[in-house]
Formats: structure tokens, C-alpha cells, sequence
């Protein structure tokens, strides 16, 4: 079996007293246009050379448009699927997620290159995160970040 390393970010912002979460929504091909919407986490394959960390703080920037800043890891998602390239092979997978406050930047404001990959970005409420975002794994991170933000009243 494949293995892939992926880092992504929860990215954060405080907006009329109420935390925001930084979603996008993957683009999808004509044999997809049928199914549900998908609202994720910016997130991509770990470069060589490149930390994880490293990693998410770029994916944030070409996917959503956003400057962030560091807090600190979240957590790891862990899961198996079957490419739907390729060999078809199967491939277990660990995505590591990291919290991010945003500093700058306009969310979507992302260049011609990314548009291939992500249709579209939106602000959404921490507190709906973990219901809206379509991927268990993800909305265990939203948790996660919700758990942090009232540890840490200091972000406020």
C-alpha cells in the first residue's frame, strides 16, 4: 500500500466577537457536478525538503489567499482511499492539521494557477465548523480548534 504525507491548516479569525473558520470549496470535474458540495480545509501533499509546517502555511496561502500566523499543531487525520488515477492503487494517508490566526490577505483572492484545484473560499462560524465541513477527519479538527480558542482565552 502507498503512503502520502499532506499538511493542512485550520486557519482563524475573530470577527464581531465570534471565531471564524477559513473554508474552501474544492473545484470538481464535469463527472462530479452532480454530487453535494464539498466545504474542506486548505491542505496538500508534504513537499521534499519541506516541513509540514511549512507545508500548511503554503496551502493556506494558494488556496484561500491568506497571510497566517502559526499557533501550533492541531492533530493528525489518518485514512485510506483508492486513487482514482492512475494505477487506482490504494493509498494510506496521514494529513496533519495545524491552527493558524489570520493576519492578512483576501479570502479567494488566489491566483489563476490554484483555480483548478479550489472554486471557491468563505469565512464560516467555528461554532458550525464542525457540522458544515465534509470530511469527519476535518470537523474533528474544527473541534479541536474550538477546544483551543476556549483554553487559550488570551487569543481573544
Amino acid at each position: 500500500m502507498a503512503r502520502e504525507f499532506s499538511a493542512g491548516g485550520v486557519v482563524l479569525r475573530r470577527f464581531r466577537g465570534k471565531w471564524q473558520l477559513a473554508a474552501i470549496e474544492p473545484r470538481r470535474d464535469a463527472a462530479n457536478a452532480s454530487q453535494p458540495r464539498v466545504l474542506a480545509l486548505p491542505k496538500g501533499i508534504v513537499d521534499p525538503g519541506e516541513r509540514p509546517q511549512q507545508t500548511a502555511l503554503r496551502e493556506v496561502r494558494e488556496e484561500t489567499g491568506l497571510d497566517a500566523e502559526l499557533v501550533g499543531k492541531l492533530g493528525d487525520v489518518k485514512y485510506v482511499y483508492r486513487r482514482t488515477w492512475g494505477d487506482g492503487q490504494r493509498v494510506f494517508k496521514i494529513v496533519t492539521f495545524y491552527l493558524f490566526l489570520y493576519r492578512d490577505g483576501k479570502l479567494g483572492n488566489i491566483s489563476d494557477e490554484m483555480r483548478h484545484e479550489v472554486a471557491a473560499a468563505e469565512w464560516i462560524p467555528l461554532d458550525d465548523a464542525s457540522r458544515l465541513l465534509s470530511y469527519r477527519g476535518e470537523r474533528d479538527m474544527a473541534k479541536n480548534a474550538i477546544e483551543y480558542v476556549r483554553a487559550h482565552p488570551e487569543l481573544r
